[in-house]
């Protein structure tokens, strides 16, 4: 294929409306709005959820529950993942996201007591569960609350 070969798909390249540029253009006058009425007013016509004036489908629904503005959102991560890093090292949030543990540090990372560590870690992190805390320190190494 050549450059001068290239043309668009089929049926991308439509023309702009150009609407109120005199009446040869085809859109003069009343551009294409017809006479008065809403759909003739600037911002007129209806939203999307107008159900034609019946109580809308959101209004009819029971409402349920409630969002805890103050609640704690932590990275978390599983003890066997721990497991991919040699004996020894000091385990940070930094190089749980280096290593792609993690993606995103939202209020803190939480390590997760599922699975065993296989040797000595000292890990840094913002909580951990009582039977990660145990299963590290079981394991030779250290918990350090940041």
């Amino acid at each position: 294929m050549r450059i001068h070969e290239l043309k668009p798909a089929e049926g991308s390249n439509r023309r702009r409306k150009r609407v109120g540029r005199g009446m040869a253009s085809g859109h003069g006058k009343t551009s294409g709005r017809g006479h008065k009425g809403q759909g003739a007013r600037s911002g007129g016509g209806k939203g999307p959820y107008f159900e034609g004036g019946q109580t809308p489908l959101v209004r009819r629904l029971p409402k349920r529950g409630f969002t805890n503005v103050f609640q704690k959102v932590y990275a978390e991560v599983k003890l066997n993942d721990l497991n991919r890093f040699a004996p020894g090292t000091v385990v940070t949030p930094e190089l749980l996201m280096e290593s792609g543990l993690v993606k995103k540090v939202n209020d803190g990372i939480k390590i997760l007591g599922n699975g065993e560590v296989s040797h000595a870690l000292t890990v840094q992190a913002h909580s951990f569960t009582k039977s990660a805390a145990a299963k590290i320190e079981e394991a030779g190494g250290k918990v350090e609350v940041i």
